[in-house]
């Protein structure tokens, strides 16, 4: 399972010219299934993405979490992530997962993240998404479990 954040002060995603996720500040997360991934892995990541420090103290380092800041979170499925980028011009996608697992873990990913407290919105998975935001920084992060 891959994620790539960003710290964002506004994200959104819009399907089909209406809007389905928005947030203030905090991180929009592009959420990538790969073949053996499980609510395990799902766990790992989202406590991570929950918990990593991409927020500055008041000295201006990162040292806050999105749960330390009260930040809130837009999860968007990007199958392209796991894409194999290694050899030639055209990208690969056998390690991606199967649409139907993949589309349960990203629905248990965005669960935890709920059940913990943050204010999860999310896209629509499968669909054709606009994502806009405004990467405050910029600062962006892959993380894989």
């Amino acid at each position: 399972m891959i994620g790539l954040l960003q710290r964002v002060s506004q994200a959104q995603v819009s399907v089909d010219g209406d809007i389905v996720g928005k947030i203030g500040q905090g991180t929009l997360l592009l959420l990538g299934v790969e073949k053996g991934d499980d609510q395990n892995k799902a766990r790992r990541l989202c406590e991570r993405v929950l918990n990593y420090r991409l927020f500055n103290d008041e000295q201006g380092k990162m040292n806050l979490s999105l749960r330390q800041i009260g930040g809130e979170l837009l999860v968007v499925s990007q199958f392209t992530l796991v894409a194999d980028t290694q050899k030639g011009n055209r990208p690969g996608f056998s390690r991606g997962g199967d649409p139907k697992s993949s589309e349960d873990l990203y629905e248990y990913f965005i669960e935890q993240a709920k059940a913990a407290g943050v204010n999860c919105q999310s896209g629509r998975f499968g669909a054709d998404m606009q994502v806009s935001l405004i990467n405050d920084g910029p600062v962006t992060f892959q993380l894989s479990v």
